[in-house]
């Protein structure tokens, strides 16, 4: 293992600043893990090794100066390829895009940027983000480092695969309906959704406008609270975006259990985990108990989304296909474009009937939180499926396989994270969401840090060992 390319942020800035490892050093580092091991993990659309190169330069320069811009001054970062990067195309898994480099960068990279990160490239995602696994027309299967044979999850799937192969500091992903969690638990990497506004995004419209939310992958939860922290920082592009957070609003966190009052949801919107899942689950709700925090197990909480929310999100992906010429839909993933092509007829009626159905969703968890502090389900009802996996299928449903568990709180705006809890019998990684209410990330990351305390040693050896043997 290159124990360099698995170093902390922090780690990362205290050598910088002893002189005894620079930014340059670093990302030759993980470029050089990139070229090893992408041809087995497929995990990016595209690797800046110019740009990463020069941006560590210029941030060796800084550190040399004591000139640091920030604590992610010369940190390797990953972009997904579903927001601008200046310079860059933005493909969105689609043939169907532009190959045309982008004129500015979105604001979660122009907030990165600011603070000295040196971006190695854009990762990989399903077209347009349409799935919670990672596979494409364009670039094609995006594979898992515990196991080649099995899905990296999505669609922020490229970004979890890198985090945990070692490529990359921190992750960017963006998530509309367990985009972030869902591959951060099949790849056993940390990952926050934030509050819905938290950090600001350009361009957004259309239906899912109001679910999606940007945010941070990473190796360990504090890594996770440091990117958060900068791109949380403003932009009056953005509509939607909440007021700025004072600046030190996640600064001092510490590990939290004792205390709080824990909600357990294992069959939340009456889908059932599997076995396996439900006991690794419930093996970390008994160190949770111990640690001092009160847990309830509460039912399933909601109904069943899908036929409250089918039509939601069918019309969702009818506002993206319209934007591609009609002569091109044959280049696109025949399963988006069933989906779309289903939500062209939705009406008005049918689209706002969904809207009041959210309101009605948040009711069901503003209630919970009466009485709860937080809100423990697993994140996803298996582990990664294998890769070559058809979404939204009678194997592979959507609504029952992919997103049980995440997409509720995508329709509330609330704050979720997922964080490793154990490893199956098959050596695959298992992940534990925390929920908590709107703006409740400081709560969440609290309780995921001293979740993280009693975590098996990480990197996991099982992960590890497969890293060592893709590499070869």
């Amino acid at each position: 293992m290159d124990k360099i390319c698995f170093l902390t942020a922090a780690a990362l800035g205290q050598r910088y600043a002893a002189g005894d490892l620079s930014p340059v050093e670093v990302t030759e580092r993980h470029l050089a893990r990139i070229e090893a091991l992408e041809p087995a993990l497929n995990a990016f659309q595209l690797v800046d090794r110019d740009g990463a190169l020069l941006a560590a330069g210029e941030a060796t320069a800084r550190w040399r100066r004591g000139a640091a811009l920030s604590p992610l001054d010369g940190v390797p970062v990953t972009i997904k390829d579903n927001v601008d990067m200046r310079g860059l195309p933005t493909r969105n898994g689609s043939l169907t895009s532009s190959t045309a480099p982008a004129a500015g960068d979105a604001p979660v990279v122009a907030r990165l940027r600011e603070a000295g990160a040196v971006f190695l490239g854009k990762t990989t995602t399903p077209e347009f983000a349409w799935k919670g696994i990672t596979d494409s027309p364009l670039k094609g299967f995006t594979r898992n480092p515990w196991d080649s044979g099995r899905s990296s999850g999505g669609s922020s799937g490229g970004a979890a695969a890198a985090l945990a192969a070692g490529i990359g500091t921190i992750a960017h992903g963006n998530d509309a309906g367990g985009s972030i969690r869902i591959p951060a638990s099949f790849c056993g990497v940390f990952g926050i959704k934030p509050t819905f506004g938290r950090v600001p995004h350009h361009p957004m419209e259309g239906v899912f406008a109001t679910v999606n939310a940007g945010g941070p992958l990473a190796r360990s939860v504090a890594d996770a609270a440091l990117a958060l922290q900068v791109m949380a920082r403003p932009d009056r592009r953005d509509w939607y975006a909440l007021p700025q957070p004072s600046e030190d609003w996640l600064a001092g966190l510490r590990p939290c259990l004792r205390g709080l009052r824990l909600a357990y949801a294992p069959d939340l919107g009456e889908v059932e985990p599997d076995a396996e899942i439900r006991a690794c689950v419930e093996q970390a709700i008994a160190r949770l108990r111990e640690a001092g925090a009160e847990v309830e197990e509460v039912g399933p909480v909601v109904p069943p989304l899908r036929p409250i929310f089918e039509d939601f999100w069918m019309a969702g992906f009818a506002h993206l296909l319209r934007g591609v010429p009609r002569e091109r839909w044959d280049e696109l993933d025949p399963g988006f474009r069933r989906i779309a092509e289903q939500g062209l007829d939705i009406s008005a009626e049918r689209l706002l009937a969904g809207e009041a159905a959210r309101a009605r969703l948040h009711r069901h968890f503003a209630e919970l939180y009466e009485r709860h502090d937080l809100l423990l389900t697993p994140t996803a009802p298996h582990v990664a499926p294998p890769a070559e996996t058809v979404y939204h299928s009678p194997n592979y449903d959507r609504w029952r396989d992919g997103v049980a568990y995440t997409l509720p709180f995508n329709l509330t705006g609330q704050p979720a994270a997922s964080i490793p809890c154990g490893v199956s019998a098959a050596g695959l990684p298992i992940g534990l969401q925390v929920v908590g209410p709107k703006y409740g990330e400081r709560l969440i990351l609290e309780a995921c840090m001293a979740i993280e305390v009693m975590q098996e040693q990480a990197p996991h050896p099982q992960l590890l060992a497969r890293l060592e043997a893709i590499g070869r």
